[in-house]
């Protein structure tokens, strides 16, 4: 498969988790995977925070928040999207599991601080946070992706 069907099972997989798993036809492990969606969303009450902090209601979100279940989230959706791609692209770039495996880190990190963490006096809160925190893991990924394809490339000129 080439990079584009790659783009369309990560776009796929954020969409809801397992379903880049069913395009590329993995279906046991997508069934499983979209059960485990269901599971930690709805211990989570994701669909519930995600409302309110729609709605710009932040401090019902964090009170809406089920943090233990949450905390799962980021690394569970980060590691459901790198799948899917990993199983869809016959040839990745080197390290293309850093701005995935960052994300997740970072995302939970959010997911940590989300309570109590304002930006520009702003409390952001359960999905804002980390989803800022997440998009900053993708960057910081590439970049150390870059940096580590560059030292290869140097060490077997």
């Amino acid at each position: 498969m080439d990079k584009e069907s790659g783009v369309e099972r990560i776009l796929w997989s954020i969409a809801i988790p397992g379903f880049g798993q069913l395009l590329n036809g993995k279906y046991i492990k997508a069934f499983v995977l979209i059960a485990l969606e269901i599971l930690i969303n709805t211990k989570a009450n994701l669909n519930m925070v995600i409302i309110s902090s729609f709605y710009g209601e932040t401090l019902t979100a964090v009170r809406q928040t089920n943090y233990h279940w949450l905390m799962f989230y980021p690394c569970f959706y980060m590691f459901v999207i790198w799948d899917a791609y990993k199983d869809g692209v016959k040839e990745r770039a080197p390290f293309s599991f850093l701005p995935f495996a960052l994300s997740a880190y970072f995302g939970t990190i959010g997911v940590i601080y989300s309570r109590e963490t304002r930006v520009m006096g702003i409390l952001l809160g359960p999905v804002w946070l980390p989803i800022l925190a997440i998009s900053f893991g993708v960057f910081v990924g590439f970049i150390i992706q870059d940096i580590l394809i560059k030292r290869r490339m140097k060490k077997y000129k």
